[in-house]
């Protein structure tokens, strides 16, 4: 009898293991289209919806995965859900924000057109030059200069998405990780 009301409060690793899909699905796309909307809000303020305000909405990663972590635990107690689920919902949720938020990205670029493409070159331009100027320990060469002026004359849609895709990630991973440790127990 007492085996009967054991098995009661027990998950199985299956469900589990679907739990943690469920709920990083859930705050990824959720996360993730906040991002979105960001960008394209921005886009149709009149702002550079490519630029570094995108950053506003990425800081709602990492919340979200140590939102989904902390649901995952009260879902499984009074069990704990131990430490390679409780990561394993952080990371996919930050995952999925990530490819969504990059995604996004690509097809704003390709809405917005090449005139809102230049806008940003533009504005990053501006930026490496003032930093060029106003940054004494870090004195360049001429060539190096140069080169950086080049890279983001050759700014593409796709280094922009693998820069947003990477930003995103380390954003969320830098919570993350130690909220999925923490609330492993």
């Amino acid at each position: 009898m007492a085996n009967a009301s054991e098995n009661l409060n027990t998950t199985a690793p299956n469900e589990e293991a679907g739990l943690v899909l469920r709920l990083a699905m859930r705050f990824g796309v959720g996360v993730g289209l906040a991002c979105a909307l960001w960008m394209v809000g921005l886009q149709l303020a009149g702002s550079n919806g490519f630029g570094p305000k995108q950053l506003l909405a990425q800081l709602l990663v990492p919340l979200a995965a140590v939102a989904s972590e902390w649901m995952l635990r009260r879902r499984l107690q009074p069990n704990r859900p131990g430490l390679g689920r409780s990561l394993g919902v952080g990371t996919l949720t930050v995952l999925i924000a990530a490819l969504i938020s990059a995604s996004s990205l690509v097809g704003l670029a390709h809405g917005a057109g090449e005139p809102a493409l230049a806008r940003h070159r533009a504005e990053v331009l501006e930026i490496v030059r003032a930093q060029q100027r106003e940054n004494p320990k870090a004195q360049l060469s001429e060539k190096a200069q140069q080169q950086q002026v080049r890279n983001v004359a050759n700014l593409n849609i796709g280094d922009m998405a693998i820069s947003n895709f990477t930003q995103v990630l380390l954003l969320g991973f830098v919570l993350a990780i130690p909220a999925g440790i923490f609330l492993r127990e």
